[in-house]
Parts: structure tokens; sequence; C-alpha cells
């Protein structure tokens, strides 16, 4: 299956692709900041005989139209977006995968809604401030290392950060700082696979989300920066693919 749709959400015409074997679990992808649903390209052609990817665009960002006037952009109705998504699909459950900026979204999607997931897998995650100077310099830091040791720099994905509109993606970001992201991560009983670069500044607050919530696991990437599964898809298709084996 390989399908791409407009989905009605709020008022909001949402970029939706779905990918992967129908007999797969659903997974739903949750894309990093300034990123689009192409961010995951690499990892759904790498999996997509096993799994029934769906992942879209926040409403403003990539392809997806907000709605119109104030208001629109907080976790809360990127929550209820996704399960307008979820609905559209007929897709009762899911999994969970998600990427920095992404896995905080991801995060008040599994406090709100409980009921629609199975596991989470939240990948660069932090739920505190983020250092955005400190996430590129260990970004680079991270390549170099992996350049001395033979690992061969992944191609960025064509249009994983190309947006229709500048202005509405910048102010989709913004809704990050309006969530109180501790205390919806306390809420949290399901299977949670933590995974975060070592030269990650995100590290720190990965490992404080680990000791919030007792169903989590840390798995800490080695010569790894900020963007783990654009810098390293490989890496972080296995390390999911283990989490998710592990469930089974």
């Amino acid at each position: 299956m390989n399908q791409s749709k407009l989905i009605d959400a709020d008022g909001a015409q949402l970029n939706v692709a779905i990918d992967g074997s129908d007999k797969g679990k659903c997974v739903l992808l949750w894309h990093g900041a300034a990123c689009t649903l192409k961010m995951w390209d690499h990892i759904v052609s790498r999996l997509n005989k096993d799994y029934r990817f769906v992942r879209f665009d926040i409403r403003g960002v990539g392809a997806s139209v907000p709605s119109q006037g104030n208001g629109q952009y907080t976790f809360e109705q990127y929550a209820r977006d996704a399960a307008t998504i979820l609905d559209s699909l007929g897709i009762d459950q899911c999994h969970i995968w998600s990427m920095a900026w992404g896995s905080r979204a991801a995060l008040a999607f599994c406090s709100l809604y409980p009921d629609r997931v199975r596991s989470a897998a939240l990948y660069d995650a932090s739920i505190g401030r983020a250092d955005v100077v400190a996430q590129k310099l260990g970004h680079q830091q991270a390549l170099a290392l992996q350049a001395e040791a033979g690992i061969q720099a992944f191609k960025l994905p064509e249009g994983w950060n190309h947006h229709q509109n500048d202005e509405t993606m910048r102010l989709a970001m913004s809704a990050a700082a309006l969530f109180d992201l501790p205390s919806a991560a306390k809420k949290l009983l399901i299977p949670i696979l933590v995974a975060t670069g070592d030269h990650d500044p995100n590290l720190n607050s990965s490992r404080e989300l680990v000791t919030t919530v007792a169903s989590a696991r840390l798995e800490v990437m080695n010569n790894v920066g900020h963007g783990s599964v654009l810098q390293r898809p490989d890496l972080t298709a296995t390390i999911f693919t283990e989490f998710q084996n592990s469930l089974d």
C-alpha cells in the first residue's frame, strides 16, 4: 500500500501518507521541528514490509493547510487531528514513533488519548527547554565521529523540510511551549522506548523522562546527535524493530 490523501480536521486540511503492509502493525509517525512527513522516507522504505505506517504533516506544516482563526496551534489540537486521521482510516489503536519536537507532540497525544496507543518510541525526546545551539553542535560532532568510523552519511530525503508556508510552520512549532509535558509524562502507562544519541543535549531530559515513567526504558545511541532518524535511519530502524519485537 502506498497512498496519499488530504483529511479534513476541524477546518484544516492535513496531508497524510499511508505506506506498508495492511497486515502489519499500524505505526503513527510524528515529524520533528521544521520537518515534514518526508523525513521518514528512509525508514518507510526499510520497514514497509513489516508495518503499516501512517504519517502526516502537522497543520500549517509541509503540505498541510491550517484552518482560519487563532488558537489552533496547540498540542491539544494536534492530538485531536491525529485522532481524526486514525478515525478516518478506521484505525482504533496504533504504535507511536516520533523524533525530537515530534516526541513532545507525540507524548501529549499519548497522554490525551491513551486508549488509542499501544506503545511509543520517542526518539531525541525532551520534556524541558531545548538548547538549539547545543543540538546543532552535537549533530556536527556526531557526523564527524561517524565519518571517522567509516559510516557513510545518509542523504536527506527530498522534501524533508519543504513547507508551503514558512510562517504557519513557525507558528505550528510554537505549540511546544504551551503544554505541561512533565505532568503528561506521569500519566503514561504504555510500553515506551526513549532513544537518544550520546551527542544530543536532549539526552539529559531523556534520562529524566525515563525516571518519570515506570514503563519507559532508555537506549543511548553511540556517536549520534540530534535528528537521529535523519542522521542514522539504519540504526534507528534496528532499535525500533527490536523494541517492537520485545512487545510480541
